[in-house]
């Protein structure tokens, strides 16, 4: 799966690969409704020999950043990859791996070690074996809820590995965030788990960013759709206008194409129709402003246009099998 393995570029915003490269005004549609909020951090210190195992965490994203040493990084396909001190690595789709010193150190799972609380949700492990009074490798890791709302289809396309190394060559901007964090995990100064963590996040949505103005490399279903001005355009108003209940014979006016050509590419690209995809979005967003904004369903059903609370509910429950109301609880109810 080399071909998973997306290393970032520096290339300015809107100077994409393709015919019709991502706007500025695209980007920050696609990053406006991202969310990265970090559920578990470790600093993670370990001996001169060490394997550290991983599971699987769906729907959650995946951040390392080495400090001290250097790492081999193994993917669920039997992908290795060697991280130095410096290097940052993003895992979008939360895949088991491991992270070890070499070919012939034992694995141990992660959540098999005690750790010590540092802050919200960041706690201090100690991989080093006895005997070994000095740590030869740090780490700080975490898993983040991972969300981008409307645009949710474009995560499926990120690449399982996303690696960022400690020279900068590809991508520059990360440079002062990763310096940063390398000097807050070695100093161990007061409030640096905090300071570490939001850091963390920082540096996740820049890889992101980064990604997406590079064209979000392979050009197929919706980012195909983005970079193509017969339907960037359509796209683009509908995730600035959920709320209004858009005909195929407007989207097609605002590519300035025939509604037939319109209808037609939309379909060939993203895989379904264009109201189709427009009630999909509406729901994606209904769910996140439910659960995470706590909206109550009256104010979504206006928002999204819906003229009562029971043709939002139907609507709801047509796309995504379960009412605006039990969908709240069914989230509330989980454990954090």
């Amino acid at each position: 799966m080399t071909e998973r393995l997306q290393g970032l570029t520096e290339t300015p915003a809107g100077q994409g690969t393709g015919p019709f490269a991502l706007s500025s005004d695209l980007i920050s549609e696609l990053l406006t409704s991202m969310r990265l909020r970090g559920v578990q951090y470790r600093r993670v210190q370990a001996g001169a020999r060490f394997g550290l195992s991983f599971e699987a965490q769906p729907g959650r994203a995946a951040f390392h950043f080495v400090a001290v040493g250097s790492a081999l990084l193994r993917t669920e396909d039997g992908s290795v990859h060697e991280l130095s001190a410096g290097n940052a690595v993003f895992m979008p789709h939360g895949q088991a791996h491991q992270l070890f010193s070499g070919p012939d150190a034992p694995l141990r799972g992660m959540d098999a070690f005690d750790g010590v609380t540092l802050g919200d949700a960041v706690c201090a492990v100690d991989a080093c074996q006895s005997g070994e009074p000095t740590p030869s490798a740090i780490f700080f890791n975490g898993f983040m809820d991972f969300d981008l709302g409307g645009m949710q289809g474009i995560s499926r396309l990120m690449p399982d590995v996303m690696l960022v190394d400690a020279t900068g060559k590809r991508y520059p901007g990360l440079v002062p965030i990763l310096t940063s964090m390398r000097h807050e995990v070695r100093a161990g100064r007061v409030g640096f788990a905090g300071v570490l963590a939001r850091l963390s996040e920082v540096a996740a949505a820049m890889i992101v960013r980064g990604w997406v103005e590079c064209g979000c490399d392979n050009a197929s279903g919706l980012v195909a759709a983005l970079r193509d001005p017969r339907l960037a355009r359509a796209i683009l108003a509908l995730h600035r206008r959920p709320g209004h209940h858009w005909t195929v014979a407007e989207l097609a006016a605002e590519c300035h194409v025939s509604r037939s050509v319109f209808a037609e590419r939309f379909q060939a690209t993203i895989g379904m129709p264009p109201l189709r995809y427009a009630t999909e979005l509406r729901m994606l967003l209904a769910g996140q402003w439910l659960a995470e904004d706590t909206l109550p369903i009256e104010s979504v059903a206006q928002r999204l246009g819906y003229t009562s609370h029971a043709s939002f509910s139907r609507a709801f429950k047509r796309v995504t099998g379960r009412s605006p109301g039990a969908s709240r609880k069914s989230v509330r109810a989980t454990p954090p």
